[in-house]
């Protein structure tokens, strides 16, 4: 990941620690929690995008689906950051790893070996 999205993300988590009110232990969790609140936005924006509720129609485009997207990965950066100060790292291994068990699922199977005789 570009070491520049993580300068940003070090220096909204130093912004939102000065502004905070909270203690650290409370901190963290609510910045765990803002995670859901993001998520339920990029629902919304997806049942407004497509127009599933009857009542308001079609309220959101699939930009504003992209936006919210962006906003629950920020979101789940300055989360880990707040977990960890080597969250760079925590994530890089946990995507090499992810990567690696998509990279085994992708390889094909070996096919059985006939048995001799049949």
């Amino acid at each position: 990941m570009d070491s520049r999205i993580w300068e940003s993300v070090d220096h909204l988590v130093a912004w939102l620690d000065e502004q905070s009110t909270q203690s650290p232990q409370e901190e963290r969790l609510l910045r765990i929690l803002k995670l859901s609140e993001e998520v339920g936005e990029v629902g919304a924006a997806v049942i407004g995008a497509t127009g599933q509720n009857p009542r308001k129609g079609v309220t959101h485009t699939w930009e504003d689906v992209q936006h919210e997207l962006c906003d629950v990965i920020f979101s789940a950066l300055v989360a880990l950051r707040t977990l960890t100060p080597d969250a760079a790292r925590v994530f890089a291994e946990r995507l090499a790893y992810v990567e690696q068990r998509s990279a085994d699922f992708r390889r094909p199977a070996e096919a059985p070996q006939a048995a001799e005789g049949v």
